[in-house]
This record gives C-alpha cells, sequence and structure tokens, in this order.
C-alpha cells in the first residue's frame, strides 16, 4: 500500500557528497602546501554540518576553530565571510553590537558558500595564513567543488 510520501526526494538530498568534500578539502591545502602555508580546511554541507576537516602540518592550534567558524559563518549568512565582514561594518551600530556577540560568527576573510544553482549546498572555511591567502586557498576548493559538481 503506498501512503503518498515518495521513499526518496532527489530535491532533499544534499548533492555534496564526501567525496567532493574532499576533493575541496585536498585542493585546498595542496593550494596552501604549494605556497608555504600552513592552514586548516573545513567543508561543511548546506545544514552547516562538518563533512571535511584537515590541517597542515605545523598549522596554529587555533586555526581548527577558525576554519570550521568561519565556513559555518559564510553558510549561515549564504555569503563570503569577507562579505559579512564588510555588510557588519556598515550595519547600524545596534545590529552590529548584536551580531558581533554572537558564538561562533567569523566575519572576516577565508570562506566561500557554495551554491548549486540558487540552492545553498555548503560552504568551505579557511584559517591560517593572511585573510588573503585563505580567501585563496578557499576560492581553490571552492573551484574544485564547482568543477566536480557541474560535470
Amino acid at each position: 500500500m503506498n501512503s503518498g510520501i515518495p521513499l526518496a526526494d532527489t530535491r532533499l538530498s544534499d548533492p555534496l557528497s564526501m567525496a567532493t568534500a574532499r576533493l575541496a578539502l585536498d585542493t585546498a591545502l595542496q593550494y596552501a602546501c604549494n605556497h608555504g602555508w600552513r592552514v586548516s580546511v573545513a567543508v561543511l554541507d548546506g545544514g552547516g554540518h562538518l563533512l571535511a576537516f584537515g590541517r597542515s602540518a605545523g598549522a596554529p592550534l587555533h586555526t581548527i576553530d577558525l576554519a570550521q567558524d568561519k565556513a559555518l559563518t559564510a553558510v549561515s549568512f549564504a555569503l563570503p565571510t569577507a562579505d559579512v565582514g564588510k555588510r557588519l561594518r556598515d550595519a547600524p551600530d545596534h545590529v552590529r553590537q548584536c551580531l558581533i556577540l554572537r558564538p561562533r560568527l567569523v566575519p572576516m576573510g577565508g570562506a566561500l558558500p557554495l551554491h548549486l544553482g540558487d540552492r545553498l549546498v555548503g560552504a568551505i572555511g579557511v584559517s591560517g595564513a593572511s585573510e588573503e591567502q585563505d580567501c585563496d586557498c578557499a576560492t581553490a576548493g571552492y573551484d574544485a567543488i564547482t568543477d566536480n559538481l557541474q560535470r
């Protein structure tokens, strides 16, 4: 007897597989390694759950949480974290004050949301180098994801 409820709704399935998350992670870490940067990299799904994490040998301990928190900020706002920082600087004082007190909000460059069409499917966050270098690593990982998902 069919209850009318589909067994699987592909619109709800997460298109960001573990293999794709690992590809982004490995690409970002390799990019950092090629430049001599020691970073941590986190890849989250669209719900903000950790899919993949890696850390260069010698990356500072605090980068572990920062990479994850940057990615969470990007997926929460569906914006690059550098843009979140810009918007906070331009926000009214009461909004800025309220948001800056939120745990795990990291409004500095180094994380990018991942969209597939108009759907938010995850984010990649990097911490350990300069903001610009973190952004470059995140972009390398992001490009690996988008190239893989568009095939």
